[in-house]
């Protein structure tokens, strides 16, 4: 055999591996490669939208804290408004009741003022138809001067 023969039966046995390799071997590996670069592509598509998703998701809540903060920012507010007007209006009703109690204070004081006017008049009325009995030597009748002591006894 010849160098020839040999050669052109290597070439036609390669040429057939190459056919062979290039129809069952290299279309489905290229093709396992292609889907296999798919998936790579559509797992790292997903890590970045699971990224974006993330931040997005940090974003709201922290927008969340901020609106809960200032939420808890009015009530405290809210709250201290209303201790200011419960204490204002403790101070009012405290005032209020503090002057009821002098106008009370002040209608028993004239009560008891009235109360000792009427007794010392009493009294002056009894002193003065004593005084007087004794004076004029006879007995007065307070009954029948009473018009007479009560007017003497308002001039006093």
């Amino acid at each position: 055999m010849s160098i020839t023969a040999t050669l052109i039966g290597q070439m036609i046995t390669f040429a057939i591996l190459v056919w062979f390799i290039g129809k069952y071997l290299w279309g489905p590996m290229t093709q396992m490669m292609d889907d296999r670069k798919k998936r790579i592509a559509d797992g790292l598509a997903a890590a970045e939208r699971g990224i974006h998703e993330q931040e997005l998701a940090e974003q709201k809540a922290t927008q969340h804290i901020k609106e809960a903060k200032e939420q808890a920012a009015d009530i405290l507010a809210q709250a201290q408004r209303r201790g200011v007007e419960i204490i204002e209006e403790a101070k009012g009703d405290a005032k209020a009741e503090g002057e009821r109690l002098i106008v009370a204070a002040n209608a028993e004081i004239e009560q008891e003022v009235n109360r000792a006017k009427e007794s010392l008049r009493a009294q002056v009325v009894d002193i003065t138809i004593a005084a007087a009995g004794k004076i004029i030597k006879k007995e007065i009748d307070a009954k029948a001067h009473g018009d007479l002591l009560k007017d003497v006894v308002g001039q006093i």
